[in-house]
């Protein structure tokens, strides 16, 4: 012994300590340790040799430890029980094991679970998590419903049962698990995840009969209602009767009184349904009728209207019109015709009057000199021999000047 390390840092593959060393310095380890008050539940207790032994497990998890008494310490103790034990932490070198040697039991009463409860139930709503705002609305008619129940369950029954009933083709994914005991919370946590990330499953439904409030401690866990608080898939929760409310209540989107009364809200009536499908289309049908027969009347009085029994009387009068501003149109272009042709034959005779034609008729004519062609207005315009171009009314002709004089 002498020759072995002196701590557990300085041991090698070459100087290793021996099982029974390691066991003693464990053992050392832990009869140092003060006693300490642990809770948990009751299970596998037996009596023998004038000793008590028992397991304490977890109450949330599936963690225990063995623990020894004397019989007159557990008192009236039974399995399943919730207690707070004072017990000093013992380890048995030779078996290698740690036990819980206890001197005090003290069962948890349902005054102070309540009372927990309620401190756990203010600090999540300080958080928020049963406010309305995160309530989601509840499909109309899922395809898939997803379903976590104790395993072949009452509960099971009446929302299948009923769900069906009342709406034959809705599809279950069911999941089984624990709904009491240290496994609840495990297992129903994890069956709502799984459902929650599958995206056939339009809605939850986590139910379970009645039962004491011990029994439905798991439905009041922290860790599980901030599971169903995180699912994004709608959760109605049915645990227990109607006087029940569990923690995990305050956070389902819908709370059912009863499974029955979740088969109810989570599917419609098909019976209803069809009632209402048919007082709706009864319901349009008279209406429509009555609509019908109404505008019917209202065409039936236009109708009787002289004006729409003689139609053409609306566009008789514009007709006349029409014809009286044609006529009118006509005669202010027949007078206007008269009086522009007037204006022209005026304007000609004058023209004929003043025109150079009407001077010749009268017996004059025009010399012009038949070299350039310039008009001859004096006498002194010409000589002796010049050609000359006269032009009368009829015609013209040449001439010679044999003599001039100036007049």
């Amino acid at each position: 012994m002498t020759d072995l390390p002196a701590r557990a840092l300085e041991t090698t593959p070459e100087r290793p300590w021996p099982v029974r060393h390691l066991s003693t310095k464990i053992a050392e380890y832990v009869h140092k340790m003060p006693g300490v008050w642990v809770e948990g539940q009751v299970v596998q207790l037996n009596k023998r040799a004038g000793m008590a032994f028992l397991t304490l497990r977890d109450i949330e998890a599936d963690v225990s430890l063995s623990i020894s008494a004397q019989p007159r310490v557990l008192g009236e103790l039974t399995e399943g029980a919730h207690v707070v034990v004072h017990a000093t932490p013992t380890f048995w070198s030779k078996r290698g094991t740690l036990q819980l040697a206890a001197d005090e039991f003290r069962a948890v009463g349902l005054g102070e679970l309540l009372a927990r409860i309620e401190h756990l139930r203010r600090l999540l709503a300080a958080e928020g998590l049963f406010g309305a705002d995160r309530k989601v609305p509840l499909p109309f008619l899922p395809a898939v419903v997803g379903l976590v129940c104790g395993r072949d369950s009452k509960a099971e029954h009446d929302v299948v049962v009923n769900a069906r009933a009342r709406w034959p083709q809705v599809h279950f994914e069911i999941r089984e698990v624990a709904v009491q005991g240290v496994r609840a919370v495990a297992e129903v946590s994890a069956a709502v995840v799984e459902l929650d990330a599958d995206l056939r499953v339009e809605v939850i439904v986590i139910a379970r009969g009645g039962g004491s409030v011990e029994d439905l401690l798991p439905f009041s866990n922290e860790s599980l209602v901030r599971t169903v608080a995180a699912c994004r898939t709608p959760v109605v929760v049915a645990i227990g009767h109607e006087t029940d409310t569990p923690l995990l209540d305050l956070v389902a989107d819908y709370r059912a009184s009863t499974p029955t009364d979740a088969a109810k809200r989570i599917v419609p009536d098909v019976s209803e349904e069809r009632t209402k499908v048919s007082q709706a289309r009864t319901r349009v049908r008279a209406a429509m009728t009555q609509l019908v027969r109404r505008e019917g009347e209202r065409l039936a009085q236009v109708f009787s209207r002289p004006v729409l029994a003689r139609p053409e009387t609306l566009v008789e009068g514009y007709g006349l019109e029409v014809d009286r501003l044609r006529a009118d149109a006509r005669r202010s272009v027949q007078d206007a015709l008269r009086a522009g042709s007037a204006e022209v034959a005026r304007l000609a005779a004058q023209v004929r009057v003043l025109s150079p034609a009407a001077t010749l008729d009268r017996g004059y004519a025009v010399v012009q000199r038949a070299d350039d062609g310039t008009v001859v207005r004096t006498a002194d315009a010409v000589a002796t021999s010049d050609r000359l171009l006269v032009r009368v009314a009829t015609g013209r002709f040449e001439a010679e000047v044999v003599e001039s004089e100036d007049g």
